[in-house]
């Protein structure tokens, strides 16, 4: 059973960094599209950014141009490299494939406030 582990969230400042982990045990994540979610106070999951298994990426929203998604298939690890964050940023967020989802992990709570 392959299961999620998050890890990297914390409390930030507006503009400032933070980078996420995504580490997978089980079946390994190499072959599959994966995909960063996030889950605003109060609003529904969304799909924030997505990698293919060859890497090519795509982002949702107001991250483009601020978040970097990327892979290690060796390690079965994705990241969420994420600069310039906002309030709005603020969530717990979680990492899945972007199709044939699998359970859920417990996410990470990036919390952006001066």
């Amino acid at each position: 059973q392959v299961q999620l582990v998050e890890s990297g969230g914390g409390l930030v400042q507006p503009g400032g960094s933070l980078t996420l982990s995504c580490a997978a045990s089980g079946r390994i994540i190499s072959g599959y599209t994966m995909g960063w979610y996030r889950q605003a106070p109060g609003k529904q999951r969304e799909l924030v950014a997505s990698i293919t298994s060859g890497g090519s990426t795509n982002y949702y929203g107001s991250v483009k141009g601020r978040f970097t998604i990327s892979r290690d298939n060796a390690k079965n690890t994705v990241y969420l490299q994420m600069n310039s964050l906002q309030p709005e940023d603020t969530g717990v967020y979680y990492c899945n494939r972007a199709f044939q989802r699998v359970s859920w992990g417990q996410g990470t709570q990036v919390t952006v406030s001066s």
